[in-house]
């Protein structure tokens, strides 16, 4: 079954370049949009180079579109202001740009950095309130505020997938709790644009390990677990918080002002 034209934002990205190739034969028409140059790989392929400076400007490159799945922006702790800029009200551009012109379904990228100050040994669900780790995960709060505010006030259908840590195999201790495998986090991206009755919704996408923090939500059900990988990864145990190293005050620190 066809997902109509799909417009992907930050496509030049590591999470753009997995739901590219999740998306591509399940799209009439993927238009990949970065502010970075692209190459078209495959007819139904267009690129675009474009900022998301405001919403008259997204408004032009998804005219037309079935959804939009929004993956631009500051992807890791910075100054506030940046993470407001590029976070905070590229999101709202986007979703002010979908209001305009009738796209019904956006798919946000949020992060378990939402919540990276719960223990490490609680399991934490999307209803539990936000305990950001930083900044980075403050934006992450604000982003999800405002898929709420345009599902609730103006009718468009948000998702919200708080996405673990994408990468081609665990590497480090937090990861047995928190990997997302290539796999994984496809499946996940095409669960959200395909889903059926939605308003607003906020899960996490994490692949199935054994370790992890935070409770599956129905849909997609995850087919790789981190812990095949212990082996090969050293472990102290020492983890108390979810954010590991990203819930340190020193991690924050550095991007604030003197």
């Amino acid at each position: 079954m066809s997902i109509g034209t799909v417009v992907v934002t930050g496509a030049a990205g590591q999470v753009g370049g997995v739901v590219r190739e999740a998306l591509r034969e399940r799209a009439e028409q993927l238009v990949l949009v970065d502010r970075r140059e692209l190459t078209a790989r495959a007819p139904n392929e267009r690129v675009r180079q474009a900022e998301l400076d405001s919403p008259e400007a997204v408004a032009a490159l998804v005219e037309g579109a079935d959804a939009i799945v929004h993956l631009a922006g500051v992807p890791d702790e910075a100054p506030l202001p940046d993470l407001l800029e590029g976070n905070v009200l590229g999101t709202h551009h986007v979703l002010e740009a979908a209001r305009r012109t009738g796209v019904r379904r956006v798919v946000l990228a949020s992060s378990n950095r939402l919540t990276g100050c719960y223990p490490a040994a609680q399991e934490v669900s999307p209803e539990l309130p936000p305990r950001p780790d930083g900044l980075y995960g403050v934006s992450k709060v604000a982003v999800e505020a405002l898929g709420r505010l345009y599902a609730d006030k103006f009718g468009l259908e948000v998702l919200c997938l708080r996405i673990g840590s994408l990468e081609s195999e665990p590497t480090e201790e937090r990861h047995l709790s928190t990997w997302l495998s290539p796999r994984d986090c496809g499946g996940f991206f095409l669960d959200a644009l395909t889903r059926k009755d939605v308003t607003f919704l906020a899960l996490y996408a994490v692949s199935a390990n054994t370790r992890r923090f935070w409770r599956l939500s129905d849909g997609y059900q995850p087919q790789d677990d981190a812990e095949r990988y212990a082996g090969r990864i050293p472990q102290t145990g020492g983890l108390d918080l979810q954010g590991g190293d990203f819930a340190s005050p020193a991690y924050t620190l550095r991007h604030l002002s003197p």
